[in-house]
């Protein structure tokens, strides 16, 4: 079994959390003084259970404080929510945030490297190692007000000359100490994020930055968080302007659902754009047939939330694809030659999606495809045939966030690949078109931690394999091509 660091086994043992200890917290906010005027607003971007906030919020006076927070973890989210005034429960690359609208960044960020496939990785700006704590500083750091305070835990050994290079150039009034816990090696740093004009002289910075640099290299010990702040206090700033963005990116289906209800449909003012006022609409030449309402959804006409007799609330979604239907004629000529004629015509496919949005329904966030038969020459009945339920598959790992390289994207947008199958596949621990030996591997990494590896035969225009590739640390599952490695 390969060796693991303390932290990195308690994190796998507690599903990659484990909060600030008691004695640090403690003593980090004696650091911190409540602003005389305004209302305060604090920030965590990966606040756990959100209890270090909470705190926060208690010690700078929790009415004149608002704590705001963002947690990946469902159960820990709502957990926060308890505590904290607004909780997100999303990752934070997949936020839109205000700038500038927090007085307190506490930043207690998930420790480990970047990965090439990592969600975040994209958005890494660096030349340094690339590490998760570097990029929650890089995407945190704008949400801070210039006057607002910092206080990063993060391990001593993140400290390399890119990191410290960031904080000297971006806060003043920095100090360091180790944490109350040794057990992983963590350093505390206050600061007051502060424009570049501003900064102190440049002899000033560059002794901080050395002496971040040993302490990162070893070459240096930071003191102890002390048990009582001898120094002046940092004091936290009032909101200087209202909040305007502080949402998730992406939905969920409970998400999805209430933005339906608050919106009352998807499309509000469809009647205002495309209605006209006024005007009595005409019946039609004849009474519709089924044939003529599935052609009305494959095209968009009657898309959006449909309540059904018996309660069930689906959303719809109509669309149309150009297809080819492959057709070979022979033709045999007086000396009894045979010639071979391929004819490729076009086809036009109409397919309706429906999102099952029905409140406590087993079925609830399921997506059903209805669509026409794959026949050259279909019956007008054939679009009205049962609809075939996409049911989540047997989960044997959690796959973290799913992505899709640009070679998979454009796959999928030209219809020429659906990876849901090979997707369920994957999670359900079949492994496709590989070797005994990379499946009995497999196997092994499902108990011991280790990446997952997936190989499908597809056909999709001239790409005939897909790979699968889950993380170790299950942060991520990627779908891409051989190309693409």
């Amino acid at each position: 079994m390969a060796l693991m660091f303390p932290r990195l086994a308690r994190n796998f043992a507690r599903n990659g959390y484990y909060p600030t200890d008691e004695i640090t917290v403690e003593r980090s906010l004696q650091a911190l003084a409540p602003s005389v005027t305004g209302r305060m607003r604090i920030f965590d971007p990966c606040a756990g259970e959100g209890v270090a906030l909470a705190e926060a919020a208690h010690v700078l006076g929790r009415d004149q404080v608002d704590a705001f927070a963002v947690e990946y973890d469902l159960e820990r989210a709502n957990h926060a929510r308890t505590l904290l005034d607004r909780v997100i429960h999303s990752d934070l690359m997949d936020t839109m945030i205000s700038r500038q609208s927090f007085g307190l960044l506490w930043l207690n960020p998930p420790y480990g490297d970047l990965v090439a496939d990592h969600a975040g990785a994209s958005q890494y700006q660096g030349n340094g190692r690339r590490r998760l704590e570097k990029l929650f500083y890089q995407r945190s750091l704008p949400l801070l007000q210039y006057g607002g305070v910092l206080v990063l835990i993060v391990p001593h050994y993140v400290l390399d000359d890119e990191l410290c290079g960031w904080l000297c150039n971006h806060f003043t009034a920095l100090r360091i100490y180790a944490a109350a816990d040794p057990t992983f090696k963590q350093v505390v740093i206050f600061g007051i994020r502060i424009r570049r004009q501003d900064l102190a002289r440049p002899r000033e910075i560059a002794q901080m930055r050395d002496r971040l640099q040993a302490i990162g290299a070893g070459q240096d010990v930071a003191e102890e968080l002390p048990a009582i702040w001898p120094w002046e206090r940092y004091a936290v700033i009032p909101a200087s302007t209202e909040l305007e963005h502080f949402y998730r990116i992406t939905l969920e289906p409970e998400q999805f659902r209430t933005e339906i209800h608050r919106l009352k449909g998807l499309w509000p003012d469809f009647t205002l754009h495309f209605g006209q006022t006024g005007t009595r609409p005409r019946p039609p030449v004849k009474e519709l047939s089924r044939w003529h309402l599935a052609l009305a959804l494959a095209a968009g006409a009657i898309t959006g939330v449909v309540t059904s007799r018996s309660g069930r609330v689906l959303v719809l979604k109509g669309d149309t694809y150009k297809d080819k239907v492959r057709k070979t004629e022979f033709t045999e000529d007086e000396d009894g030659n045979v010639s071979e004629t391929r004819i490729l015509t076009d086809r036009f496919v109409p397919i309706i999606r429906a999102w099952d949005m029905t409140p406590d329904s087993v079925h609830f966030g399921c997506v059903m495809t209805v669509s026409s038969s794959a026949d050259p020459s279909p019956e007008p009945e054939a679009i009205t045939q049962e609809p075939t339920t996409t049911t989540t598959p047997v989960v044997t790992f959690e796959p973290g966030q799913l992505l899709l390289t640009q070679s998979v994207q454009h796959l999928v947008e030209r219809r020429l690949l659906d990876p849901t199958p090979y997707l369920s596949r994957h999670l359900a621990g079949d492994w496709g078109e590989l070797s005994e030996d990379d499946w009995n591997s497999n196997q092994r990494a499902l108990t011991t931690g280790e990446r997952l590896f997936s190989g499908y035969d597809i056909s999709a225009g001239d790409e005939t394999r897909l790979w699968i590739l889950t993380e170790a640390n299950r942060c991520a599952t990627t779908l891409l091509l051989p190309s693409d490695y």
